[in-house]
């Protein structure tokens, strides 16, 4: 049996890949691979290229001064509410309407718009009064209530032509433009508890009582 120890195998040395095919396979192939990663290269690459000095890939400073940011929908809608309430407030409401209370007596004559009354429903009485003899009559009256002989309402329940005469002759509060021009300036220029002088308008003469 021939020994592969001796002399013969002196003279051609045994190439280590033949004397161990298997591990320098094994060991080359183990190279290759390695080799051919490129994600292990690229980040041993970007490893050695690194500066020392910081990594350069970090974002700029920011700019230290802040930009002002605009106000929430909350906040513009408070300021909205204070600017509306402001406005509002700072208007002068319109002034109340000028009212007076007052009472009267009427004495309807020939010349009246309306020749009939509660105490004449047919007219007849009052369609022969002149205008005169009415105006001394409420005149007369005027008297009996500024002497105190009798209270303007029980006069005027009496003698008043107007439907009011049930009421002692109160109209309740008016403002202006409600009655007759000349009946208008007549009450608003009363005092409370004057009583006025004859009074001319196109349904007779009136004595005009301020109540309020």
């Amino acid at each position: 049996m021939e020994d592969l120890t001796g002399p013969a195998a002196a003279q051609n040395p045994p190439n280590p890949t033949e004397a161990f095919p298997l591990q320098s396979r094994v060991a080359t192939q183990d190279a290759k691979i390695g080799s051919e990663t490129p994600a292990a290269d690229a980040v041993g690459d970007a490893a050695r290229k690194r500066p020392s000095g910081g990594d350069a890939s970090a974002p700029a400073p920011a700019d230290k001064r802040r930009r002002p940011e605009p106000p929430s929908s909350s906040s513009a809608s408070r300021e909205h509410r204070h600017h509306h309430n402001h406005h509002h407030h700072g208007r002068r409401p319109p002034p109340a309407e000028e009212k007076v209370r007052a009472s009267h007596i009427l004495i309807k004559h020939e010349g009246s718009r309306r020749k009939a009354s509660w105490r004449d429903p047919e007219g007849v009485a009052i369609s022969a009064t002149t205008r005169d003899d009415a105006a001394d009559l409420a005149r007369a009256l005027r008297d009996q209530i500024v002497s105190g002989d009798r209270k303007f309402e029980d006069i005027a329940a009496e003698n008043s032509d107007c439907s009011s005469a049930k009421r002692g002759g109160d109209l309740g509060s008016f403002g202006r433009g409600r009655m007759q021009k000349a009946f208008e300036k007549a009450a608003f220029a009363l005092k409370v508890g004057e009583i006025s002088d004859v009074v001319d308008t196109e349904s007779g003469v009136h004595i005009i009582k301020r109540t309020g």
